[in-house]
């Protein structure tokens, strides 16, 4: 099959800043950068600092209104959920472009450059066209009436993303949600697909203090009309995405439930312990495809990534399994069961709750055995601490506690080793990352394995480090 004929129509052209305006002085990356971190960030600020203005739907409208609605005219894919919406927008996206269309791709938070959060066919956003999205976008957001309260970063990068996707004119956008999705900036576009990845307590002082509350915060993403479908997990969960589908007019269906998809364990000989995933429909026969990404927690998100390809070809993008099994195959996490060969390995993931940490040291056991394991760990403070240490305790030989730099949030690395010391597991704590992968290093052998994970902040600082 050709390249599909893409909604060139939709195009539109570069806009020309008004270099009048009384806007921060922005002129390459580094003053583009620094105006946005300058912002409010959501991912990073102690949520007790947060008001009701900081979270505000209204004042994304207000601004993409401001900007002419240039994402208006375009198809997106809108993922909401609490673990798993990287790796399923991933996905997603590789299936999407193997079929020949032109995919933008806006996820968060980003691990060593700004950039990786817009891309198109997965290619980071040019330099270039950073700034100068950022020189336009700076100077509307000038223009919001006061009583709005200030943009926030996420706000910001969101607006960027939508102006470039439509500059661009992508045929589809696979949007990840920031935080939540009821209020979340993401949340002005209609999609031709809303999807739900695994939902479980994070960020309570937020988005509410159970699995229920925060799945209807979730499900604020649901449009009516639109296709709403969602991995299968805890049955309170789903009742809460079927009501607020029903109050919302929103066709709801479950990934193994209602949509006939499987998951299967499998080992062989040149491959190794691996997943493979099913999924068929009138339309598609997703059979026996190989999950690219290890883990059976992973295997439910290809099944997704699935479905959702599958609604996109209900709505008629042409999606030949051959093409989606050849996306499949080339895609790579980073900072997601990442695994850095050398002497010791070190894998490296951005688990940060207690479900996904016990997700992470079942994968580990599963594809990536060692005789011992060495654990560098940092957290959020409002995190599922003891929760999280509960799971590192049950597979780590010795944890190494370290502080998550650059934040707000970061819990005490001494705090955190007085949690672990009723489980009776051997513990340090050490200053900075660097010197914990320093002591990690020194404590395992060379067929061991040193993982770090905690926090996605933590992952890219160890990745800084370990490029050097």
């Amino acid at each position: 099959m050709g390249k599909p004929p893409t909604n060139s129509s939709r195009a539109r052209k570069p806009v020309v800043v008004d270099i009048k305006r009384s806007v921060p002085r922005i002129d390459d990356m580094t003053s583009a950068s620094r105006w946005l971190l300058d912002r409010v960030d959501v991912e990073r600020i102690n949520p007790s600092r947060l008001d009701a203005d900081t979270l505000k739907l209204d004042r994304m409208r207000e601004l993409m209104t401001l900007l002419g609605d240039p994402h208006a005219p375009l198809r997106f894919v809108h993922v909401a959920g609490t673990k798993g919406k990287g790796s399923t927008c991933e996905m997603a996206a590789a299936c999407l472009e193997a079929c020949g269309y032109t995919v933008g791709l806006y996820t968060s938070p980003h691990l060593l450059d700004i950039r990786e959060r817009i891309r198109i066919n997965r290619k980071p956003i040019k330099p270039d066209d950073f700034v100068r999205l950022a020189q336009h976008v700076a100077a509307v957001a000038n223009d919001l009436p006061e009583s709005s309260g200030e943009p926030t970063f996420f706000e910001l990068v969101t607006a960027m993303a939508l102006v470039h996707f439509a500059d661009e004119a992508v045929d589809v956008a696979v949007m990840e949600v920031g935080l939540g999705g009821r209020l979340d900036s993401t949340t002005v576009i209609t999609p031709q697909v809303s999807a739900i990845t695994s939902i479980s307590l994070d960020h309570t002082q937020i988005l509410g203090s159970t699995v229920e509350k925060i799945a209807r915060e979730k499900a604020g993403i649901f449009k009516p009309g639109i296709p709403a479908i969602a991995v299968r997990q805890d049955e309170r969960i789903l009742e809460v995405l079927r009501q607020v589908a029903l109050q919302v007019g929103a066709p709801f269906q479950v990934v193994g439930k209602d949509i006939d998809a499987s998951v299967r364990f499998e080992a062989t000989s040149n491959i190794g312990p691996h997943h493979r995933v099913s999924l068929v429909s009138p339309r598609n026969e997703f059979e026996h495809l190989q999950s690219p990404l290890k883990g059976e927690h992973m295997a439910w998100n290809c099944a997704l990534a699935l479905a959702i390809v599958d609604k996109l070809s209900e709505r008629g993008l042409k999606t030949p399994a051959a093409k989606v099994t050849k996306g499949l195959g080339t895609v790579q996490m980073v900072g997601r069961l990442e695994l850095i060969q050398g002497s010791p390995r070190i894998v490296l993931d951005g688990a940060h709750n207690a479900d996904s940490m016990k997700c992470l040291m079942k994968a580990i056991a599963t594809h990536i055995p060692a005789e011992n394991m060495v654990v560098v760990f940092g957290c959020a403070a409002d995190k599922d601490i003891d929760g999280m240490l509960k799971e590192v305790a049950a597979a780590a030989d010795k944890v190494i506690f370290t502080r998550i730099p650059a934040s707000a949030r970061a819990a005490d690395p001494d705090d955190l080793a007085r949690r672990l010391n009723e489980s009776g597991k051997m513990a340090q704590v050490a200053e900075t990352v660097a010197e914990a992968l320093a002591l990690a290093r020194k404590a395992v052998a060379r067929d061991d394995l040193v993982c770090v994970t905690g926090s996605l902040y933590l992952v890219a600082e160890a990745k800084k480090l370990l490029r050097k």
